[in-house]
């Protein structure tokens, strides 16, 4: 490894590759420190389903969606519920992302080839008004090729610039401190660990071989949130949403441990919102798992009943795919770390998809063929069918009695009493006789199926749970699945890390989920979807464009 850098950029994930490669198009040698092994190039963004957060892009218009910068900006102020003295550069953020999403980043993302799906989702329906949490219409932008479509032309000008020498990936070079001299930071001394040939994703050795120093005018701290340590996690709980859960499946893989927060605050930064997280409360035990404790959040559509571990239906507006956080504060009360969905053939065969790029080879891979299949058949998509048949969180009957009896011997109690539960559904299936009703919930299937992209492909068509020839029935467990860190490194417009005092720490940058997606919590309190990646994208690209220019 050489000397000589501009800049070090610590991280390969795609906010680090966002901003290497910022910086290399402005003539500036930088290196690229990652604990992991170069099959990991990407990091977590590989196992994303690629969701990307546009306004009013030709995707929706095609959808016949009317979106605007006013209504966005309204939607992702009211999600996020900005409320602290220390929000002030978030909300800077939020207002910069949201001018960034509704301006040119779809035109920037698609002149590197970046194309997408062309029915829109609708993520995070909210329901609790208008100013409330929640988009108000469709947002949610699939990229073609998932999670590896979203990082493939950032990977292809990475590796264009390597060629030309002005980018250098150091992989298995774990960064342990930051150097700082004068009161600036001036580089990263470490560890480098042993070569390790193992599979995407699965834990590498943490084996050391040997001790590195590197040193630059400035240094880009893109390391990821905390999501795969669930002792930082339980230790920054926020008790607004009770209690932690005692059982938490991980949606992240291992390396995603937020040691660099730590080592960023001891060198003298700012990390605030600590307690904002986002977590999901539909993950299922991953069959055919990857990372320890690996969880596959469901993407559920609105018909499925939600149920608490004693039986109790989720009131509104806690519906499938409407208020994460909301839900997840709802069920910790409970006393219970489980919920259930109960469905039949017809809800999973239209309404259920599966997180991760692995989980949708169709998309993934690229193919109208395959995509195809999703519209016709009485199977779900074949990855979804897999749980069914293989996942120990399905249980798959004839009769309301027989399921309720599984879901019992599953949990491993009497919790659930079948005649409570029919009485429940039978009086929601009656709903279901007229095209207007008054139970909420199907008030708010007939509003989704009114937007052309759910009634298309997306929401099933109303139906009685209990009529035999729409089974047979389903249950799912669901679980809390940790993801992302919503706080981080406090950060000022030009990606700068900032002391306790408010000030610029000279030398150090902070992009991706270690800054809280810019800002150190742009998102606020909640999320509007899509706006993940879109954040590791905008931070990167600002923190790079900053840095060149210091640099210059």
């Amino acid at each position: 490894m050489r000397d000589g850098w501009d800049v070090i950029v610590i991280g390969a994930g795609l906010a680090g590759l966002a901003a290497a490669t910022e910086l290399a198009d402005a003539g500036r040698r930088v290196l690229v420190l990652e604990q992991e092994p170069a099959q990991s190039l990407g990091g977590q963004a590989h196992w994303s389903f690629g969701g990307l957060f546009f306004v009013d892009s030709p995707e929706q218009r095609r959808m016949g969606v009317r979106d605007s910068h006013a209504l966005a900006l309204a939607d992702w102020m009211g999600t996020a519920g900005f409320d602290r003295p220390e929000d002030h550069w978030p909300r800077r953020w939020a207002e910069a992302y949201v001018d960034f999403a509704a301006g040119e980043k779809r035109a920037w993302l698609h002149a590197m080839g970046m194309r997408w799906f062309p029915v829109v989702g609708w993520a995070e329906r909210g329901g609790h008004g208008a100013w409330g949490h929640g988009n108000s219409v469709p947002r949610f932008h699939v990229t073609w090729g998932t999670g590896p479509g979203v990082l493939e032309p950032f990977v292809r000008r990475a590796r264009s610039a390597e060629a030309k020498g002005l980018i250098e990936f150091a992989f298995r070079h774990r960064v342990d401190e930051l150097l700082v001299e004068g009161g600036a930071v001036v580089g990263a001394r470490g560890a480098v660990l042993a070569a390790d040939t193992i599979e995407r994703g699965r834990p590498s050795t943490r084996e050391v071989i040997g001790e590195f120093e590197q040193r630059a005018q400035a240094v880009i701290v893109a390391s990821g949130g905390i999501g795969a340590n669930h002792e930082l996690v339980r230790r920054h709980w926020p008790s607004r949403l009770g209690p932690a859960p005692a059982h938490m499946l991980c949606g992240v893989p291992a390396h995603v441990d937020g040691r660099m927060l730590a080592i960023s605050e001891a060198t003298g930064a700012q990390l605030i919102n600590r307690d904002r997280m986002w977590h999901y409360v539909e993950g299922i035990e991953n069959w055919n798992p990857i990372w320890p404790g690996h969880a596959i959040r469901i993407l559920p559509g609105p018909s499925s009943l939600w149920f608490d571990a004693t039986g109790r239906r989720l009131p509104g507006p806690l519906w499938p795919g409407y208020d994460t956080m909301g839900t997840l504060a709802w069920l910790r009360q409970t006393g219970y770390d489980y919920s259930w969905f109960v469905l039949d053939q017809q809800i999973i065969r239209r309404e259920f998809a599966l997180s991760g790029s692995e989980q949708n080879p169709d998309l993934t891979n690229k193919s109208w063929r395959q995509v195809a299949k999703r519209a016709v058949g009485k199977g779900a998509p074949a990855p979804v069918e897999a749980f069914k048949q293989h996942g120990r969180d399905f249980i798959v009957r004839d009769t309301l009695e027989e399921l309720v009896a599984g879901m019992n011997a599953l949990a491993g109690s009497e919790l659930l009493d079948a005649v409570a539960m029919r009485r429940e559904i039978e009086a929601r299936d009656l709903q279901f006789d007229n095209p207007y009703a008054k139970d909420a919930q199907v008030m708010a299937i007939h509003n989704a199926r009114r937007y052309r992209g759910d009634k298309l492909v997306r929401v099933a068509k109303p139906h009685r749970l209990l009529d035999p020839a729409n089974g047979p029935l389903i249950a799912v467990r669901l679980h809390v699945l940790t993801r992302k860190t919503l706080g981080g490194l406090e950060t000022d417009l030009q990606a700068r890390v900032l002391a306790p005092d408010g000030q610029p720490l000279p030398g150090l940058y902070a992009a991706g989920e270690a800054a809280g997606f810019g800002g150190g919590g742009v998102h606020g309190y909640r999320a509007l979807e899509g706006s993940f990646l879109g954040g590791c994208l905008f931070s990167g690209r600002v923190a790079g464009r900053a840095a060149a220019a210091a640099v210059a």
